[in-house]
């Protein structure tokens, strides 16, 4: 079930890259952030296998410009045996952003609702409650994480605050064509990429309330099995999470 609150988070950068996967040597980034990034800091500041984020608008505050780079790659993937750098490095050049900022809106879906994940419990009850913000919220005042957030590429690591209510979305209409959604995973682990088509920045907005998202609620790829080590690890973690909020 998918709250109607929303939950707001700014993020700037000097530098980004979300990186185009139709241009496969060369890096070049899409001219603003995509779904899937937003989601990935959203987790990066509050992450609970009890519900997941769903992306509702991306709104880009900096107007879009681009720079040029040449950055040292390799030309393998890491396996058992440790690589040489000196002998798979390659030099590639990378179209990036600079200077960006951005607004994420996000809600949170839940697929089972119960009296102790209630999601005022992660994002608060504003207007009714202000003395006591939910976890996400204070998570963002205190700069807490549980990594640190990036735009697109590691290199580029992101700062996030509150929004302080007087930002201003760029006037501007920006065709994108397709862009990439997120992954899917199905039941059984199996990856596969989403698109969505016709896409465009309209007056500084990326809106992210298409039928995609709704497909990306059921992945399965943040829910790991209920008797695993990673769930009796996260389950020990907000146990304690939330004895510290009590106090």
């Amino acid at each position: 079930m998918l709250d109607s609150r929303i939950v707001s988070v700014k993020v700037t950068g000097g530098f980004a890259c979300f990186t185009r996967p139709d241009l496969k040597v060369e890096r070049m980034t899409y001219p603003c952030m995509t779904p899937s990034a937003a989601r990935g800091i959203l987790d990066s500041i509050l992450w609970k296998p009890e519900f997941q984020w769903y992306v509702r608008r991306i709104i880009v505050l900096n107007p879009i410009r681009f720079t040029s780079i040449k950055r040292n790659e390799i030309n393998t993937k890491q396996g058992k045996e440790p690589i040489i750098i000196e002998e798979k490095r390659a030099q590639r050049n990378s179209v990036i952003l600079r200077d960006v900022a951005y607004i994420i809106e996000a809600s949170i879906y839940q697929q089972q609702l119960s009296d102790r994940n209630k999601p005022e419990k992660y994002i608060g009850r504003k207007g009714i409650d202000a003395d006591h913000d939910g976890i996400f919220i204070r998570r963002v005042k205190k700069g807490q994480c549980w990594r640190r957030p990036y735009l697109g590429t590691r290199e580029f690591a992101a700062e996030f605050m509150e929004p302080h209510g007087k930002e201003q979305s760029i006037k501007e209409t920006i065709p994108i064509g397709s862009m990439l959604f997120d992954i899917f995973y199905d039941a059984n682990g199996k990856p596969e990429p989403v698109f969505f088509y016709d896409v465009a920045i309209r007056n500084g907005v990326l809106n992210c309330e298409v039928p995609e998202n709704d497909k990306m609620m059921q992945s399965s790829h943040m829910q790991p099995p209920i008797d695993s080590e990673t769930s009796s690890l996260i389950y020990a973690f907000n146990q304690q999470e939330e004895k510290e909020a009590v106090l």
